[in-house]
């Protein structure tokens, strides 16, 4: 269950940061809106997540995750540009995710 709950954590985390992209410094009421509700609710369920699992696991997943999926749709989808570094970059916190998980996630 604690892993459902990160995983809906995660992809709130996720729209809220591209609403926000969209809220023009929050001068746009919907995509403002979406940003809040967004972080809300992730924060909301990674406050249920911490009851299954360790937090410094927990967080690490979250934000690690997170952190690659924002930067994936920015290039994916926004046209911001994917270099070398970055890809790298997106690589390296995946296994450190990974690396987290196999040292005792459980």
């Amino acid at each position: 269950m604690g892993y459902a709950l990160l995983a809906a954590a995660i992809a709130a985390e996720v729209a809220g940061t591209t609403a926000m992209k969209y809220s023009d410094g929050f001068s746009r009421l919907w995509p403002s809106l979406g940003t809040a509700a967004g972080y809300l609710i992730a924060f909301a369920l990674l406050a249920r997540t911490l009851k299954a699992m360790e937090m410094g696991t927990a967080y690490a997943i979250w934000a690690g995750v997170g952190t690659a999926a924002v930067a994936a749709i920015g290039t994916v989808f926004l046209g911001e540009p994917a270099g070398l570094a970055k890809v790298a970059g997106i690589a390296l916190v995946i296994l450190g995710v990974v690396l987290l998980n196999l040292g005792g996630a459980h």
